[in-house]
């Protein structure tokens, strides 16, 4: 693969499973086709919106080869890197980019990167052993407490990584969001910053963001790269025009207690036909039939879902 940029939108669909919490293999073929077929710069698979942590290690190869043969070379095709011990995410990364990994998006090792103040110098040995790997990869900025905090000395010493393409910006905070798009642009390398955060997708892009790689493109694939664009083009009334539609389902999807987006989410990719069901693997439960009639209004408001 050429060097790859990280930039525009990409999309991290979410799992199909069945009842008894199998997965839907017919189902995830031809979803992950139908998300790659509207063109994103990638796709990624085994994350937290694919419920990555909660498969075994030999589902997570499963997923990522069926859909490298789902996706057929129509984009790249990431896989999450959850590991909780440096040399275990090293050895882990290798075997992902054995089974046809193009990239890998590196999940904070939990619970030693959880609090504060953490140790720069600890982020970036980390990344810097997975580096090794050989594969591009885009680290993560969360909430604080919870991850790594991608400043200026930490993101500049992991340029010296060419693998490093990029941060995925999920700290789901306007000012850190800023803050991580000025970092980005007083380096000597660039990087691209993706919004992570799914309450706020269009607003970030505006903070500076290069795109989104995000739970929420797993449904609103086309529409997200149209409104991407437009951002791009400056044309404010369109990517306006969309995000009116699609940002009362996001906020609603993603809103408190925010574990509950997946089978949320689930609900509108059955409504679409892209699923067969909604299910999700235990201990997650699914959702209350009011909450399932909200979701078909937002979704029918988003133009998602045809009205009845």
């Amino acid at each position: 693969m050429e060097r790859f940029v990280l930039e525009g939108i990409v999309p991290a669909p979410f799992l199909p499973m069945n009842e008894d919490e199998s997965i839907d293999w017919t189902s995830l073929r031809s979803y992950y086709q139908w998300v790659a077929g509207q063109k994103p710069t990638a796709i990624c698979v085994n994350m937290d919106a694919g419920e990555g942590s909660s498969l075994t290690r030999d589902e997570q190869l499963e997923v990522l080869r069926t859909t490298l043969a789902a996706v057929d070379g129509a984009c790249p095709v990431f896989s999450g890197l959850i590991a909780s011990f440096t040399a275990d995410a090293v050895r882990w990364g290798a075997e992902l980019k054995r089974a046809g990994a193009h990239g890998l998006v590196v999940f904070p090792p939990l619970p030693v990167f959880l609090g504060t103040p953490l140790p720069a110098e600890m982020v970036v040995r980390h990344h810097t052993a997975i580096a090794e790997v050989g594969l591009p990869f885009v680290a993560f900025q969360l909430p604080k407490g919870e991850g790594p905090d991608l400043s200026t000395d930490v993101m500049q010493e992991l340029l010296k990584c060419p693998t490093f393409v990029g941060v995925k910006e999920a700290s789901c905070d306007a000012v850190r969001t800023i803050e991580s798009v000025d970092t980005a642009r007083r380096l000597s390398r660039k990087l691209g910053i993706l919004t992570g955060s799914d309450q706020f997708i269009l607003e970030a892009m505006l903070m500076g963001c290069d795109g989104a790689l995000i739970g929420f493109a797993g449904t609103a694939t086309k529409e997200l790269i149209q409104m991407h664009a437009a951002v791009r083009a400056r044309d404010m009334a369109t990517a306006y025009r969309i995000w009116d539609r699609l940002g009362p389902l996001a906020r609603y999807c993603w809103r408190l207690p925010e574990r509950d987006y997946r089978p949320r989410m689930k609900e509108v990719l059955v409504m679409q036909g892209l699923i067969r069901s909604a299910a999700v693997r235990a201990p997650q439960m699914g959702v209350s039939d009011a909450e399932r009639t909200e979701l078909r209004r937002l979704a029918r408001h988003a133009g998602l879902v045809a009205a009845a």
